[in-house]
């Protein structure tokens, strides 16, 4: 992290733009700060340079670079190399993200979970299972820590040993929504806190429309669960389509004014999320690689946790050890699909396993990631040939 970087993002009205072009035109941060007001006439603007002027007279960067560490903030501009690779191709690519936590995992699947934030119960039970789902697969979560939609999937995520990462329209150093700050402490252990503001910055609605690009640039996915028909999160829809990705939307009844946005978004051709099984199926053909890479990782933790008898935590397994179970369920499984029900008949019948239809299915998503069973369709199993 650079110091001089650091501090010529803190100046105020200085823009992205002018910032890079500093750099670019002098090598470095600390050439920046030192050059002259003769050189930097040449590439800032009267009004820039005075204010760039006024910000080195005025600030101690020594002090300013050490206040930053003291809360435990990091700061990359988009020139160093932990910089993340999916906002260097964004348009307006900022110039730097501050962060508390962690980054997300670049070569993971991420999705994007955003919507309404007065929500129904339809769409918070939506948010819960989806998020349930996305955290007990591991993939991560990016949202904004919003009331509502936001904040429902990013919570249930992390209760299922997820990762998740928000991003804010103010400091990371500020809790926004209040409401929330239980799920921001849970953040900052289990994923982390993200911002393009620099620490201190309140939270102001003209900030919120530019943070949204930065949900949408992390994601590989954006899913859309509840929105009117012109709010917030139609602004990230139309920057994710602008960046490219694939949007899905969560279809709701016609009379209801919190799906006008959804289904207005798929019938102009977004993918249609049913479920959160069937929205596994979809990542696994939209993101080959990132979700083989997942599908690796997770079969060698289930690897290691069978090797020394130990439990697997997918989403909470119960009493039966991984490999236990997988062996059971296969030797229930045919070729021919089965129904969940059928399946959970046998499994108490044959072999005295009790559970609850959440607890199966999400153990059935897990054996579904590793390739060794398949989902023909909602709640029909069988063997992978």
């Amino acid at each position: 992290m650079d110091k001089y970087i650091y501090w010529l993002d803190c100046i105020e009205g200085l823009g992205a733009n002018a910032k890079r072009n500093l750099i670019e035109a002098f090598g470095g941060g600390e050439e920046v700060y030192k050059a002259s007001e003769n050189m930097l006439q040449y590439i800032l603007e009267t009004k820039k340079l005075n204010l760039f002027l006024k910000a080195r007279k005025k600030e101690n960067v020594e002090r300013f670079y050490e206040e930053l560490l003291q809360k435990d903030i990091y700061f990359c501009s988009c020139f160093d190399t932990n910089f993340p690779e999916k906002l260097r191709v964004i348009p307006d690519v900022p110039f730097g993200i501050y962060y508390k936590g962690k980054l997300p995992e670049p070569e993971m699947p991420s999705v994007a979970v955003i919507g309404a934030r007065e929500c129904s119960q339809y769409g918070e039970f939506v948010a819960k299972e989806l998020g349930e789902m996305l955290g007990s697969q591991g993939i991560q979560v990016i949202s904004g820590m919003a009331k509502g939609i936001d904040g429902i999937s990013q919570m249930n995520a992390l209760k299922k040993g997820g990762t998740s990462y928000a991003v804010l329209g103010c400091g990371v150093d500020v809790c926004y929504p209040k409401s929330n700050e239980r799920l921001y402490n849970e953040l900052l252990e289990k994923g982390g806190i993200l911002s393009t503001y620099p620490p201190g910055t309140a939270p102001q609605a003209r900030l919120f429309p530019s943070r949204n690009r930065i949900v949408s640039g992390l994601a590989d996915v954006l899913v859309v669960i509840e929105a009117r028909r012109r709010s917030g999160t139609s602004i990230t829809v139309e920057m994710a389509l602008e960046q490219g990705k694939d949007i899905f939307a969560v279809p709701g009844r016609v009379t209801d004014r919190l799906s006008d946005g959804c289904n207005k978004m798929i019938k102009e051709g977004a993918h249609v999320l049913l479920s959160p099984e069937d929205f596994l199926l979809d990542l696994q053909e939209l993101l080959p690689a990132k979700m083989a890479k997942l599908r690796l990782q997770t079969s060698n933790r289930f690897l290691e946790c069978t090797e020394e008898n130990k439990e697997v935590n997918i989403g909470d397994i119960g009493e039966d050890a991984g490999n236990t179970f997988m062996n059971r369920v296969l030797a229930v499984l045919d070729f021919y699909p089965q129904s969940l029900e059928n399946i959970m008949l046998i499994l108490r019948e044959r072999f005295g396993v009790e559970m609850t239809q959440e607890e199966i299915t999400t153990k059935m998503m897990y054996l579904c990631i590793l390739g060794i069973v398949r989902q023909d369709s909602q709640g029909w199993y069988s063997k992978r040939v």
